[in-house]
């Protein structure tokens, strides 16, 4: 064969998925028959978690009225009016644009994208979403990360958001809930990311997917809520709260200062035009979940937190492994006294078959070491896997350190 060998972009080089890379070598260990139990994957439905089944009725109907073909780019007026409806009951009153994207992943791409140019910045949470760095290496952005505490509840570090401000910094996100530690920020530290954001003309991505999901009377507050000068996108989506990430329906809400924020509306648009629109009949979906029956929050969230209570037990009864206790979302982020969290991961997986994610997949401070799960399997299995995870890491701490 001749010819010269395709080179690949290199803006790819640095994108990395850890949570969906890890699946790999699941998969190859599986078929050796291994039993496989999986904490991996942010997913609620493969554990039993149902979607609600007036949102699916929704779907149904909107399809046999024929709702099918392409919708408006932002989305159609029934949903994005129950977005700002439940955006105002958050708080967020000073909302300027609203629109329905693939996900809320969709909306965060298209937001960093109209915003940031090769070069430029954006605070980024580590440990965070794998997502953002992703996007980052796309679009060609200097990489500018900033740390969450461990030592104070995994809120964010303001001392190192502060240093890491520079002339090329043009946005800070925030994960909140976060994933994967599942903190809950508090109002205080929030008030001071507000600050930060104005002295500094910087847009706040407030990812709020989490919004609904809280353990032990944990209160979440939307960012764009507590000042009406901050320039601001809410994003959330349906994924989460209700039970359906396979629906790939999120949304981003602008609030803030028309006077700055006009330019950069226009430019989203753009892009929203230019990719059509999300998935019509499932658009349905949403003001029937946002604004219909809302039981399922409190039987999902109590099951949520009886299986956060029995991991902090186990995770209590295994020296060398901590956590900090999270309030929200569906993950638990333990610190693991080893020298590579990835080596610990491959290793947990090919002698028990447990599943985790290694922390280096989500950005920690150096020098410290975590893995991933999610607290969304059975309480039987939870208990089984970390069983499991004891009896390893006893053998693996005389063997590696």
């Amino acid at each position: 064969m001749t010819g010269k060998k395709i080179e690949p972009a290199s803006r790819t080089h640095g994108i990395a998925y850890a949570i969906r890379d890890i699946v790999v070598l699941a998969e190859e260990i599986s078929k050796s028959g291994k039993k496989m139990l999986y904490l991996n994957i942010g997913d609620p439905n493969p554990y039993g978690h149902r979607t609600p089944q007036h949102i699916i009725d929704a779907v149904y109907k909107a399809m046999n009225e024929n709702h099918n073909g392409y919708s408006p780019s932002s989305g159609i007026k029934v949903a994005i009016d129950a977005i700002q409806e439940d955006a105002r009951r958050k708080g967020i009153n000073n909302i300027l644009d609203t629109f329905i994207t693939t996900g809320a992943s969709e909306a965060i791409e298209i937001c960093l994208t109209a915003l940031l140019n090769p070069g430029e910045n954006v605070l980024i949470p580590e440990p965070g979403y794998p997502l953002y760095s992703a996007i980052q290496s796309k679009l060609e952005l200097v990489g500018n990360p900033y740390y969450l505490d461990e030592n104070n509840g995994w809120q964010p570090d303001i001392d190192d958001i502060k240093r890491k401000i520079n002339d090329k910094t043009r946005a800070i996100v925030l994960i909140n809930p976060n994933n994967p530690t599942g903190s809950v920020f508090t109002k205080d530290i929030l008030l001071e990311i507000v600050d930060i954001s104005l002295k500094h003309n910087l847009v706040v991505f407030a990812d709020e997917i989490y919004d609904k999901l809280l353990f032990d009377d944990a209160k979440h507050i939307a960012i764009a809520s507590l000042s009406e000068e901050l320039p601001c996108i809410t994003f959330s989506g349906l994924s989460k709260n209700y039970i359906a990430p396979g629906f790939r329906i999120g949304w981003g809400i602008v609030s803030g200062p028309s006077s700055l924020l006009d330019d950069y509306i226009d430019a989203i648009n753009k892009i929203l035009r230019a990719r059509l629109c999300a998935n019509h009949p499932i658009q349905y979906a949403i003001p029937v979940a946002l604004l219909g029956d809302q039981t399922h929050l409190a039987e999902l969230n109590e099951k949520l937190k009886r299986r956060r209570d029995l991991v902090k037990e186990k995770v209590s009864k295994i020296d060398g492994i901590d956590l900090v206790e999270p309030h929200g979302a569906f993950y638990a982020f333990p610190s693991v006294n080893v020298n590579d969290d990835n080596h610990f991961a491959k290793e947990l997986m090919k002698e028990t078959g447990v599943v985790v994610v290694p922390g280096s997949g989500f950005g920690q401070k150096p020098g410290t070491h975590h893995f991933r799960i999610v607290i969304l399997p059975s309480e039987e299995i939870l208990s089984e896997a970390f069983d499991l995870v004891a009896e390893f890491y006893q053998h693996y701490r005389e063997k590696y350190l």
